[in-house]
């Protein structure tokens, strides 16, 4: 039993120790918890362990970290502590991910927004392309087009292709002209009205 304010027995170790050896726990009358720190540590993680198992949920495997270290549960590597973005709120200043799990999920959600395609449909569109971008023919693609005003994806571009387009403003008048152009077939407006230009025919 405990001997006075000055000491607490633990329930299960049965050891009288300082209050300073027991955890807070409001809900108690005293203000402490029924097992020292010791305890906790040693048989806790067992308890909590089994209740999870018994609700049918997974149980993450403790796994040590060295100092200067964390441990990603994305990919499983334990890394230095360069290979994290910095996030106040976190209790270790650390984001949940590391830098390079984290870019990955950034892809994901941007595909998934802008495009409404998942990484697999994307490859999908790619593989039906046979790997290369569909202008050129010889880049690989990589960047999906999309059309600016209906929002529908087109096929998957080399990224000097996806930025002609845009810089025709996809216009495909523009674009004929611009073959016709590389072909020699060179030509000049004919000014009609202030601002009005006819094309030859």
């Amino acid at each position: 039993m405990a001997e006075g304010p000055s000491a607490k027995e633990c329930r299960k170790c049965k050891r009288d120790l300082p209050p300073d050896s027991f955890a807070r726990d409001k809900n108690r009358t005293d203000g402490l918890q029924v097992w020292c720190r010791e305890c906790v540590a040693q048989y806790g993680a067992a308890r909590y362990r089994h209740r999870r198992e018994a609700m049918g949920k997974t149980v993450r495997e403790k796994v040590h970290v060295p100092e200067g270290r964390k441990l990603c549960r994305a990919c499983g590597e334990v890394k230095p502590r360069s290979e994290w973005h910095l996030k106040r709120s976190a209790p270790d200043g650390l984001a949940s991910r590391c830098k390079g799990c984290r870019a990955v999920v950034l892809r994901q959600d941007h595909l998934k927004r802008k495009y409404g395609l998942t990484e697999a449909e994307r490859d999908e569109l790619i593989a039906a392309q046979g790997g290369v971008c569909s202008i050129c023919l010889a880049a690989p693609a990589t960047d999906v087009d999309h059309c600016h005003k209906t929002g529908r994806v087109r096929g998957v571009l080399c990224f000097n292709c996806n930025s002609g387009l845009g810089l025709l403003r996809d216009d495909p008048e523009a674009m004929y002209r611009a073959a016709d152009y590389l072909e020699g077939n060179a030509w000049k407006p004919t000014l009609v009205a202030p601002g009005v230009y006819q094309l030859p025919s």
